[in-house]
């Protein structure tokens, strides 16, 4: 028993994905300000229906986004974190590493990246420029 519905959930769904915990735990439902309990079958109905309205809006809001990213791909626009490093960037730290006189800390404070990103942009660098000091 709650006092109030929407103390219960922080949305729609979450309300619903509650309500039917409890019902495959066997208990019962009962808000006491909003008159609404889980033991009639005119409410289990309502709640039926609010879940699918309530999927239908999931639905809908995911197909929205969706078309909204395709749109802006459309436009040229790329979502997502940014390249820490450019091409003529990537070109420069290839470079230095196969000049070989500095070490992979050194090539990456250089161009202005983390080691980790480095190496996943150029995986054939060598293991040799860590022993380098």
């Amino acid at each position: 028993m709650i006092r109030k519905l929407d103390r219960l959930g922080r949305s729609l769904s979450h309300l619903l994905s509650i309500i039917e915990d409890l019902k495959q735990k066997g208990v019962d439902f009962a808000s006491v300000q909003d008159g609404f309990d889980t033991f009639t079958a005119s409410v289990k109905m309502v709640f039926s229906v609010i879940g699918a309205m309530a999927e239908y809006e999931r639905n809908l809001t995911r197909e929205r986004t969706m078309a909204g990213l395709a749109a802006a791909r459309a436009r040229g626009r790329m979502g997502g974190r940014p390249k820490a490093l450019d091409e003529s960037q990537v070109k420069v730290a290839i470079a230095l590493a196969e000049a070989g006189e500095l070490t992979i800390n050194e090539i990456c404070e250089q161009v202005g990246c983390f080691t980790v990103y480095l190496r996943q942009v150029v995986p054939n660098l060598s293991k040799d420029l860590d022993a380098k000091a």
